[in-house]
């Protein structure tokens, strides 16, 4: 998700949801993805640009494995841009077809990609030629929804797999209906069935309306879906991986701890990036305690994470807050 599941939050995703299974082996989530980014912009920006996109795709090791996500329309950006990522040591290379924003779908990109299967399958393989001339292969994979303005599954899905990715990730809804009708997941049962129909060894990632990993689990199973991707529910609760944690346990200091460390690795790892970006956040961590809300407003009227931290440790002290000067200047 764009200016969401960035560098920083990933890396703070990593940690608190690492944890040791009964067999030993390490867990967390199964695979990570970037925001998306601009494959025209990493070859056609000015150097400034270029660094500004490359900073999306900085990873750490703890997010293995590591998928990044690239927009175009143009094949050959595609394929010098999936090249690049290639070089960049990704575990995958994910192709967005399902973003609803009109300003990608001027460039037609994102969900505007769903009413030219021809331009996606070419999308695809271009991907899929560019992660091999630079040492892959790299799965190449695909982030779609149902349809555009109706539900076109029968005719977009089969398009999708004649290219062969490695992997479609299906959310639940077409363009039209964005996140405001609940996800179809009958619709991803169906996208299994016709994948099987087509002899198709693509894997199929269900996604929309996904809670927690109970939910994720119980969804899986009843659509018979390889996968299933989570989104929203990851807002607040960088500790949703660990089964042995849950959001509504945390301690409060550790919370709000965490929220301050999430916010200095944005302002280290994104210093390209406005703060305000940051505090889309807040919301999520800071909610269902006493003094939520004033606690909140204090941390939206933050101009960097220094102050944020200050915040919170005030907070953590039971200091009451002063008046607040912006606060003081309306009621004049």
């Amino acid at each position: 998700m764009a200016d969401v599941t960035d560098a920083a939050f990933r890396r703070v995703i990593a940690k608190c949801s690492a944890h040791t299974r009964a067999d030993g082996t390490t867990g967390g989530p199964d695979v990570l993805w970037t925001e998306f980014v601009s494959a025209d912009g990493l070859l056609l920006a000015d150097e400034e640009g270029k660094q500004r996109l490359l900073a999306d795709l900085r990873y750490s090791e703890a997010e293995r494995p590591i998928v990044a996500q690239l927009f175009s329309a143009d094949p050959f950006r595609m394929e010098a841009a999936a090249a690049l990522c290639t070089r960049l040591g990704f575990d995958g290379i994910d192709i967005n077809m399902g973003c609803p924003d009109r300003t990608v779908e001027k460039q037609g990109c994102g969900a505007v990609l769903i009413k030219n299967p021809r331009r996606a399958h070419e999308l695809i393989t271009a991907a899929e030629r560019g992660a091999k001339s630079a040492g892959g292969p790299v799965p190449i994979s695909v982030k779609t929804r149902l349809g555009y303005n109706a539900d076109e599954l029968e005719e977009w899905l089969p398009a999708l797999l004649s290219a062969e990715p490695a992997a479609i990730t299906l959310h639940a809804r077409t363009r039209k209906e964005m996140s405001k009708t609940p996800a179809r997941w009958e619709r991803i049962t169906r996208a299994v069935e016709i994948r099987n129909e087509h002899h198709s060894h693509t894997l199929i990632i269900g996604n929309g309306d996904v809670t927690d990993l109970t939910d994720a689990r119980q969804k899986a199973e009843e659509s018979g879906a390889d996968g299933v991707m989570l989104g929203r529910a990851i807002f607040g609760n960088p500790w949703l991986f660990d089964p042995k944690r849950d959001a509504s346990t945390i301690p409060l200091p550790e919370r709000l701890r965490v929220m301050v460390e999430h916010t200095t690795l944005f302002a280290e790892l994104l210093p390209h990036k406005h703060f305000a970006i940051m505090k889309k956040h807040y919301k999520a961590y800071v909610q269902g305690f006493p003094g939520a809300s004033e606690l909140r407003a204090r941390l939206m009227e933050a101009q960097d994470a220094a102050e944020v931290s200050a915040v919170v440790e005030h907070f953590l002290r039971g200091a009451p807050f002063l008046p607040s000067p912006f606060s003081a200047t309306l009621s004049v």
